[in-house]
């Protein structure tokens, strides 16, 4: 069949009419097309209405200050007289057609909003501001839809571009309609009555949880018994120097939290695979000396005993992104996935100091200023998903370097002190088997003694929590707990002119521990709970 094609008036193709009305090929996009001819929302009549109640109730701004903004009103001129009344409430000025008027003239804007006459007009359209907030609410709505409309037009935009990162789009995208929601969503007051009964309900389900953990649960009795679990919103650091196993801690917390308390968690490992991850896992919760899973020497009897172990956590709500080199940008889409799919309740970086901030291309300056970016992001997204946010960080060398005491300090935080800042809680691990210690100042053993040193805590005290470090196992657990200690370099003679050389690492993060003689257990092969333990 035949296309039969015409020029209109303007010179634009169009449709041959065969008796029907001629329809004209348009150059605008669908989008722009179905606008076409369309007005923005909008209320000016009730705009009018709001502006005259102002004017003639001195407390009728209060009723409207936290729903209207001056950008609420559709016609500017609006915008510049809801600006002068909210000037004048400022500035403790009664608010009247008068004062209003000689606040304009005297910002010379009186003419361009329509004279005197204007202002005038508008209080003759009310008797009363009797419904000055429900009329508000009806200006927010036609504020809010004509910004759905300006982002909605700037996405499409973008999104015909050939340039255009469609990743950095989505994101742009629901940080936009975050925002509205946050603008347009105000928090009434509470009367002491109503805040009161929230206030006990919420104690009385405190009181039946278990040890008082309000959070979610770490797993270390001791350790949550000060911290009351890891809160909502909050940004923990956990730092530490290479080798005291911090992916160790924060693999056995959120596996306790996941398996022993069925709370979904999501880690980003940046650092290690997923595999070598859960490999990890494994180890731990079978009881399998994490070298033998490395190298793959598993016996049948291992097999069996892992296979029978493993069970609760294969169906653990555990998720894990081993993405490298993982964006603000791109933790943040992934995040609020996991939050709306499966309600994670906890989220782990493994490392702060491996992710890349987000600058569109221009550069965040120095290092110090991009890891500032990124803890400031990460305390944001924490408030955002309401969960706690655990991100683990490297500590500077100035510990190795400092003579005497090795206990990291606040100022040992690398590349930053916006981290110490940003951050509610801060934990260091600290292990005195790694420097040769094997004592304590009371002479006690600190063989496989791992300490967690909270040197900031804003909602709680300052303390130190010792925990069990079992190094075969990279996990840690309660002091009180059945393993006994064991070193690390189970087939490997100590150097004891350099012990240091006779360390082995355990995995990608771990290094190995000093042994002591009074703890040699070289010929000791521990098999789990059901052997009895040396001591």
């Amino acid at each position: 069949m035949e296309n039969d094609i015409t020029y209109n008036q303007s010179g634009k193709q169009g449709a041959k009419s065969n008796g029907s009305p001629r329809r004209t090929v348009s150059s605008r996009t669908p989008a722009v097309e179905q606008n076409f001819g369309k007005l923005p929302p909008q209320a000016i009549d009730v705009e009018e209405a709001v502006l005259g109640a102002l004017m003639l109730e001195k407390d009728a701004l209060t009723a409207v200050a936290d729903i209207l903004k001056a950008d609420s009103f559709y016609k500017e001129s609006h915008q510049r007289i809801y600006t002068a009344i909210v000037t004048l409430f400022a500035d403790s000025e009664p608010i009247d057609m008068l004062t209003v008027t000689a606040k304009l003239r005297s910002t010379g804007e009186l003419e361009m909003i329509g004279g005197a006459s204007y202002i005038i007009s508008l209080t003759g359209r009310v008797n009363s501001a009797a419904n000055i907030e429900f009329h508000a609410r009806i200006i927010l709505q036609a504020a809010v839809k004509r910004e759905l409309i300006k982002i909605s037009s700037e996405i499409l935009r973008e999104a015909y571009e050939d340039t255009t990162d469609v990743f950095r789009l989505l994101d742009k995208t629901e940080q936009s309609i975050f925002q509205i929601s946050e603008a347009s969503t105000k928090k009434n007051y509470s009367d002491m009555g109503s805040i009161m009964a929230q206030a006990i309900k919420e104690l009385d389900i405190k009181r039946n949880q278990k040890d008082g953990v309000t959070g979610v649960p770490s797993g270390f009795s001791a350790l949550d018994r000060v911290t009351s679990g890891w809160q909502k919103t909050e940004l923990v650091i956990l730092a530490a120097r290479p080798g005291m196993g911090k992916t160790a801690f924060v693999v056995s917390s959120l596996r306790n939290a996941a398996v022993d308390f069925n709370m979904a968690v999501a880690i980003f490992s940046l650092e290690m695979s997923s595999v070598q991850l859960v490999n990890r896992l494994i180890s731990a919760e079978a009881e399998i000396d994490s070298e033998k899973i490395r190298k793959g020497r598993l016996s049948n009897e291992d097999l069996d005993h892992m296979h029978k172990r493993i069970h609760k956590l294969t169906n653990a709500p555990i998720f894990i992104d081993d993405t490298p080199a993982l964006s603000i940008l791109e933790l943040r889409a992934k995040c609020r996935r996991l939050k709306a799919q499966h309600d994670i309740q906890m989220i782990v970086i493994d490392y702060l100091q491996l992710m890349t901030a987000d600058t569109g291309g221009k550069g965040a300056g120095n290092r110090e200023q991009e890891i500032a970016m990124i803890s400031r992001s990460l305390k944001n997204l924490a408030k955002e998903l309401d969960v706690p946010v655990i991100a683990l960080s490297q500590l500077s060398r100035a510990v190795e370097t400092r003579g005497g005491e090795k206990r990291p300090q606040l100022s040992d935080l690398r590349e930053s002190g916006s981290i110490e800042q940003d951050a509610d809680m801060v934990i260091f691990l600290y292990r005195p088997e790694y420097y040769g210690i094997t004592e304590d100042e009371t002479g006690n053993s600190v063989a496989g003694i791992g300490e967690v040193i909270l040197a900031k805590n804003r909602a709680g005290s300052l303390d130190t929590i010792q925990l069990r470090f079992i190094g075969k196992f990279t996990k840690f657990a309660d002091l009180d707990s059945q393993y006994a200690p064991v070193p690390y370099a189970m087939d490997r003679p100590i150097n004891t002119a350099n012990p240091i050389a006779s360390f082995e690492s355990q995995s990608s993060l771990s290094a190995g521990t000093i042994r002591s003689k009074a703890n040699d257990l070289s010929n000791f092969d521990y098999k789990g709970p059901n052997e009895e333990p040396p001591f």
